[in-house]
This record gives structure tokens, C-alpha cells and sequence, in this order.
């Protein structure tokens, strides 16, 4: 019996790993807060918000799972990750520093932007997550996946509680003249590029590849989706299909949040953010910790134990929003001062931070369980298919619920979601530690 593996020797290079997947954590919040904060100015249904928040996902459910497969079979003397990593995250630092600016000028422009963004970011995210199962084995994934959660929670922090506090600085632009709301996402982007160059100098892919499994063969895509699919144990399916529904959750509340701070608890600009602020430092604090506990418990039954924390969280906000926030004693145009009900809400969004990065910490590494090294970059893709797939059918959904019955029907929607992915992971058998990977197409 071989040795169990330690992450002692492992911390430092996925730290620099997880310098990816920071720039996500950097961009997707300030993203979800304030995009439909700029579409608001020019359309008032909260339903067609939604609708157009979901046209990026539309890219990426296709993107992702392309550019993870083809990153599988790309071979280049810098790996066969970084290539995509150095292409399209300048591209899309770029775009994102440009979208405030456009929301100046038209909604074409703004949603031209958008997209520009959503086909850069979705072609690189599959080749940025699978480059850490790439390099780290896979006994020990569910504590490096941590360690990667903890870099996209610290840039949750730096974007939701350190840039956003730029969205209240007034700049002088030319035409427009004193102009709010701006700033944090170019400095974010400057942010984004410097992450990239230090992952280029600082991790070599082809000399850290893992290589227990690994090999050489460049699989078929068709190949080994079937492989994927058709096997006897349906736990690969059934933890797809459980992470579809809680992404419907999440992506349903999620657009949503800054809005609903702005409209029901009365926030500043600056303060909009504040909600993902505690989701991301629950991620900081607690991404470690839940990938060491999921190796003690499991990683099933860790995640289900989450899932029913997030449901009880969730009806809590319900309840907060139904009895405890009440924007009419805030005088018109002013904000809230910092008072109990913001600071009992962002004290909810902390709680579901815990329990959403116990779920998200443990449920990649099961799937890298069942892959093996030639098809890691496809269960990549499969993951993001999904999630992104959720990503599309939850805000068209959660807006019309909250034209239809007002902000708590978000709340209630999200828990029900969240209920079935509980029940779906009961079918699920594989993707603990101990198990072996998936054998490779032939």
C-alpha cells in the first residue's frame, strides 16, 4: 500500500496556480454587481436584465467545453494550458476595463463589450481550472482545489471591499464630464494582467506536470465523451446533473444581489458589493479547512451537508427580506447608514459563503477523480457546461420572479434548487479520495 500524499511541497505551487483563478474571482463579482446596475440605465424589466446577463453564458457553455478539450490535446513547449492562459487573459483584462466606459455611451456598445468580454474569459476558464489536476495528484485535489478557492476568494475581497470602493470616486472624462462608477474595473484589469505574467514565469507547466497517469496519447473528443457517458456507474452523470441545479440557485440570486441591495436595503454604489464581499471572505477563510474536512468525512457527504446549509441560509435571507428590511424608513435619495439590516444580511451572505465554497471546493476534485490525465480538460468542460448551462436558464426565471412577487421569491427559489441537488448526490458512489480514475479511451 503506497503512502498517503501530503500537500506539504504542494502549498506554494498551487498558490501560483491559483493566480488563474484569482483573476476570475476579481472580475466575476464586480461583474455580477454592477453590469446590471449599467444595463438598468437603459431598460427597466428586471426580467429582460436577466435575460441579457445570461446571452455571455450562451458563449460560454459552448467556449469552455471546446477550449478545455482542445487544450487536452494541444502540445506547445510552454504546455498545453499556458497558450490559452497568455492569449485570452490580457484580452479579457482589456475588455472588462473598457465595459464601464461603454455603458457611457450606448447600450449596443454595452452589451458589444459584454460579449467581447464573456468570448475571451470562457475560452481561457477550462484551460485556467484544469491546469491544477494537471500538476497536482489527485488524492490531495480536494485540499489544493482549496487552496486555488482561497486565491479566488481573496480576489473576491480585493474586488468587493477594496475596488468597489473606487465606484464611488467621481473622474473628469472628456465629454461627460464628472463621472462615478468607473474605476474598479480597469484597475481590475491592470490586476488581472499582472496575475498573468506571474503565472507565465512562475509556473512551468511541461516541468510540474503530474504524471502518475499521465500520457502522451491525445484522445478523441467523441471518443471520450462516449467513454465519459456510457459507463455502468452513473456518478460522473448524476454529480453533473446535482450541480446544474445548484447553479441554478446560485445563478438565479446572483445577478441579482447588487440590485437588490441598491433597492431594498438602500445601499451606496460603493456598498452594492459588499454582499459578494462576504461570500469572498468565507471563501478565503474557509476554502482550505473544507477541502481537509471532505478528506476526513468525504466529499459526498460533505457536500451534501452544505447543501443543506445553503438551504437553510437561503430561507433565512428570505425571511430577512420579508420582516427585517424596510427601504421606506430611508428618506428618498439617500443610502442606508451602516445599520442592523445590512450588517445581518452581509453576516447571511458570510454563512452561505461557507457553505457554497465547501460545495464548490469538493465537487471539481470528484470529477477530476474519475478522469484520468488525456480527458481531464473534457470532465473540465462537462463541469462548466453545466454550471454555465444553469447559468442561462436561472436569471430569465429569478426576474420574472421578482417582477411577479418581489425580491424574496429569489430566496425561496434558490432553496428549492438546492433541495434537489441534496437528493440528487445521493446516487453519487465515486469521486472520494480513495478511488481510482477513470480509464483512458482507446
Amino acid at each position: 500500500m503506497t503512502e498517503r500524499k501530503s500537500m506539504k511541497g504542494y502549498y506554494l505551487t498551487t498558490f501560483l496556480i491559483g493566480l488563474g483563478f484569482f483573476t476570475m474571482g476579481l472580475m466575476d463579482p464586480l461583474y455580477d454587481t454592477y453590469v446590471p446596475v449599467f444595463l438598468r440605465k437603459f431598460i427597466e424589466s428586471k426580467a429582460l436584465i436577466g435575460t441579457i446577463m445570461t446571452l455571455d453564458n450562451i458563449f460560454a457553455i459552448f467556449l469552455i467545453p471546446i477550449f478545455a478539450a482542445l487544450s487536452d490535446r494541444t502540445r506547445t513547449p510552454i504546455g498545453r494550458r499556458m497558450p490559452y492562459i497568455i492569449l485570452f487573459l490580457p484580452l479579457s483584462a482589456i475588455a472588462f476595463g473598457i465595459i464601464p466606459f461603454a455603458s457611457l455611451s450606448s447600450l449596443v456598445l454595452l452589451i458589444i463589450m459584454i460579449f467581447a468580454l464573456n468570448v475571451f474569459k470562457q475560452s481561457v476558464r477550462g484551460p485556467v481550472v484544469a491546469l491544477m489536476p494537471d500538476i497536482i495528484p489527485g488524492e490531495i485535489r480536494s485540499e489544493a482545489n482549496g487552496v486555488i478557492n482561497t486565491m479566488g476568494g481573496i480576489a473576491t475581497i480585493v474586488g468587493t471591499l477594496f475596488l468597489a470602493r473606487l465606484m464611488n470616486v467621481t473622474v473628469e472624462l472628456p465629454t461627460y464630464g464628472p463621472t462615478d462608477q468607473i474605476l474598479a474595473f480597469p484597475f481590475a484589469g491592470v490586476l488581472v494582467i499582472i496575475a498573468v505574467i506571474l503565472l507565465f514565469f512562475f509556473v512551468k507547466e511541461k516541468k510540474g506536470s503530474y504524471s502518475e497517469k499521465a500520457t502522451e496519447e491525445k484522445v478523441p473528443i467523441l471518443k471520450s465523451l462516449k467513454l465519459i457517458f456510457g459507463e455502468k456507474d452513473k456518478s460522473a452523470f448524476f454529480v453533473l446533473i446535482s450541480l446544474l441545479f445548484w447553479f441554478i440557485g446560485y445563478q438565479g440570486v446572483l445577478p441579482f444581489v447588487g440590485l437588490y441591495s441598491e433597492e431594498v436595503l438602500i445601499t451606496s454604489p460603493a456598498n452594492k458589493a459588499l454582499a459578494a464581499g462576504m461570500v469572498g471572505v468565507s471563501y478565503a477563510i474557509f476554502a482550505i479547512p473544507s477541502g481537509i474536512v471532505a478528506h476526513k468525512l468525504g466529499r459526498r457527504r460533505t457536500i451534501r451537508g452544505s447543501l443543506i446549509g445553503i438551504t437553510i441560509v437561503l430561507l433565512l435571507i428570505f425571511a430577512h427580506s420579508i420582516f427585517i428590511a424596510n427601504p421606506e424608513a430611508i428618506a428618498p435619495g439617500t443610502y442606508a447608514p451602516m445599520n442592523f439590516v445590512l450588517i445581518s444580511f452581509w453576516l447571511l451572505m458570510f454563512l452561505f459563503g461557507i457553505f457554497w465554497v465547501s460545495v464548490i471546493t469538493n465537487s471539481f476534485p470528484m470529477l477530476w477523480q474519475m478522469a484520468s490525465y488525456a480527458n481531464m480538460g473534457i470532465y473540465t468542460g462537462l463541469y462548466y457546461f453545466f454550471s454555465q448551462l444553469a447559468s442561462i436558464i436561472a436569471p430569465p426565471i429569478t426576474g420574472a420572479l421578482v417582477d411577479l412577487f418581489g425580491y424574496g421569491a429569489l430566496f425561496v427559489f434558490a432553496a428549492v434548487c438546492m433541495l434537489v441537488a441534496f437528493f440528487l448526490m445521493s446516487k453519487v458512489t465515486r469521486g472520494e479520495p480513495k478511488d481510482d480514475a477513470a480509464p483512458v479511451a482507446s
